[in-house]
């Protein structure tokens, strides 16, 4: 699994104080892999651009329509299937089954 690390600055913190680190599409706190939507995204970014997809992990975070539209591209993948799932399959893209 790809490391990630994120700064996410406020003035008078350090960067490396509030970094987000992620692991795949899991984010590490204290040790711990946790999943979060934040970390997921990341990696959905990762794995689109492996099928050439120019897409930042921000514009998937910020647009519900583009990160549908990555899913539909490339959803089916193992790796991020269930990232994708209510984007799949004739499902709602918004407010699931």
């Amino acid at each position: 699994m790809p490391f990630y690390s994120v700064a996410r600055g406020s003035p008078g913190v350090s960067a490396q104080a509030s970094a987000i680190t992620c692991k795949g599409e899991y984010q590490v706190v204290q040790g711990q892999l946790l999943a979060t939507p934040y970390c997921q995204d990341n990696y959905l970014a990762h794995v689109a651009r492996e099928y050439g997809t120019r897409v930042p992990a921000r514009q998937i975070r910020n647009n519900p329509n583009k990160k549908a539209e990555v899913c539909r591209f490339m959803g089916f993948d193992a790796r991020v299937s269930h990232i994708c799932e209510q984007y799949r399959n004739n499902s709602p893209a918004f407010g699931g089954r």
